[in-house]
């Protein structure tokens, strides 16, 4: 039936039997799914869940929202909001379960349906209005964010975020161009900059992508939730992340390991271990995808899985 489903809809979640094992789920268990998209791991999570199982389900695009509560309307055991996952305390503190999550699940990044969808602006393949947001009803589209931004802000973002070797020549050609009004308009100037091929990628594919996480704070929506899903694990409640990029894999990696060494005392202070109070346990290593995935699935072919256990309840 879950296989029906996701074929149905065009899109195959990540990592799916890894993370449900991730997660350890019990038929009591309460996760959270932060990034519900197209629910492929939502549905996964819910078939293992019992009557007692409990499910809350976050996304910021309005769009994944009203898929979800089309799909879930007579479940009472999920609840279903559209915010963006930095209001991660907020909303579990209206249901009552800050401190009793079981299991906490991030798929980061875009999802190949707002990829897929030309009116969203995701996407150099799709011609489109030029818009990126996650939410298109809130914040700057990135056509006024090009229009704003500085022109030694975008190469910063260009080679921080899209780690684009070119950065200055794309930047420069992008404030020469003015007013941009669809994707495939800014993807033929980026084209035109970029002096080398990369085989088998567009020549404008990190540019897209540094733009579309400037435009949505994507960095800074995982630095402020981090400890957000800490504190609202129970004890023994597992955090699972799936990055897509070096730079969110690199926040996910340093938070687990930072909270894995526990208090940050001065290295030259006799400080027993027990003494420490690590709140994080790393579970496991770093997952890829299988190459049976892979052949499946290219978007898989970036992902990578961390795992880790709330050790401390403080």
């Amino acid at each position: 039936m879950v296989q029906m489903a996701e074929e149905r809809d065009g899109h195959v979640p990540v990592l799916r039997e890894e993370v449900v094992a991730a997660l350890n789920i019990a038929r009591d268990s309460v996760v959270v799914d932060a990034t519900y998209g197209r629910g492929g791991h939502t549905r996964a999570i819910m078939a293992r869940l019992g009557e007692g199982g409990r499910m809350v389900v976050i996304d910021r695009d309005p769009e994944a929202v009203a898929r979800a509560r089309e799909e879930w309307s007579a479940d009472q055991r999920i609840d279903i909001v559209q915010a963006p996952f930095s209001r991660l305390r907020a909303i579990l503190e209206d249901y009552d379960l800050c401190g009793h999550v079981t299991g906490i699940l991030f798929d980061l990044g875009v999802s190949s349906p707002q990829l897929d969808d030309a009116s969203r602006g995701f996407s150099f393949s799709h011609d489109g209005p030029l818009d990126m947001r996650m939410n298109p009803a809130s914040g700057i589209g990135a056509a006024d964010w090009l229009e704003q931004v500085e022109e030694a802000d975008l190469v910063r973002v260009l080679k921080t975020l899209g780690e684009e070797r070119f950065a200055r020549r794309v930047a420069a050609s992008i404030k020469a161009h003015g007013r941009f009004d669809t994707t495939g308009e800014l993807a033929r100037v980026v084209a035109g900059a970029v002096p080398t091929r990369e085989p088998g990628k567009h020549p404008a594919t990190r540019t897209f992508q540094a733009i579309r996480m400037a435009v949505n704070r994507e960095l800074e929506e995982i630095e402020s939730v981090l400890p957000q899903a800490l504190d609202a694990l129970a004890q023994g409640g597992r955090l699972v992340v799936i990055s897509f990029h070096s730079l969110e894999d690199r926040l996910v990696k340093r938070f687990i390991r930072d909270q894995s060494r526990g208090d940050p005392y001065p290295p030259d202070l006799p400080v027993r271990h027990d003494m420490l109070n690590p709140r994080l346990r790393p579970v496991g290593k770093a997952t890829r995808a299988s190459g049976d995935e892979l052949h499946a699935n290219r978007r898989a072919r970036s992902a990578v899985l961390r795992v880790a256990e709330k050790v401390s309840a403080t």
